[in-house]
């Protein structure tokens, strides 16, 4: 069984730093804190036949887009760029985003995701 500590440790991994639900629980109470960082865990695990990091991400890069979560899309695209996304996957996931979303949201996120797609040397 895995460790709280642990579990925290875990979900800095995945993200790059502790999440800020996990640091704001804290301040109300330690197991909520544990929790939100075991659950956090969870989610994020590779299991055998199950989704790898980089697909995670890009499913969740769509939603972000889909929804014009412009600043959480941009994040992502540094995960991506972190588990080995290509371009093409990446501009996959904004069509399926624009199919999903509107093209209107799709219109409004491109031009700042394809500058941080040139910054990040996708």
């Amino acid at each position: 069984m895995i460790n709280m500590s642990e579990e925290k440790k875990n979900s800095v991994d995945v993200k790059g730093f502790k999440p800020r639900s996990v640091v704001y629980a804290k301040k109300l109470d330690g197991g909520f804190s544990d929790a939100l960082a075991g659950f956090y865990t969870a989610v994020w695990a590779e299991r055998e036949d199950g989704l790898s990091k980089k697909e995670k991400h890009l499913l969740v890069f769509a939603i972000a887009c889909s929804n014009l979560k412009t600043e959480s899309a941009l994040k992502i695209l540094q995960r991506l760029k972190k588990f080995g996304a290509s371009a093409q996957e990446i501009k996959d996931a904004m069509m399926i985003a624009a199919w999903t979303g509107g093209i209107q949201n799709f219109t409004d996120l491109t031009p700042k995701i394809l500058e941080e797609m040139e910054r990040l040397e996708f």
